[in-house]
């Protein structure tokens, strides 16, 4: 969306099951100390970062996979899943 798209203002529905959404807003608004606007953009802004932080934290060779999945269960949460994938991969002669 370019800028000349954007809108004047989003709703954020907190009705019908969805008064959550309020309260979350509200902890956000008091976390970062700011407006509930402000703190809806700056959280959204801070979970792609933390995300990528995690992953890269998760990607570490120095890490056991122990404590991998330990970290990975710590930082998920209602929306966010980490999980831990182990591969093996077999090259025969022939195909080197």
């Amino acid at each position: 969306m370019s800028h000349n798209e954007t809108p004047g203002s989003v709703r954020i529905r907190t009705d019908d099951g969805n008064e959550w959404r309020f309260n979350a807003i509200q902890k956000a608004s008091r976390f970062y100390d700011c407006n509930r606007s402000n703190a809806i953009a700056f959280a959204c802004n801070d979970v792609d970062a933390l995300v990528s932080a995690a992953r890269r934290v998760l990607e570490r060779d120095d890490l056991t996979r122990e404590q991998r999945q330990e970290i990975a269960e710590t930082l998920s949460t209602r929306a966010v899943s980490f999980d831990l994938e182990s591969s093996v991969s077999v090259t025969t002669k022939g195909e080197m």
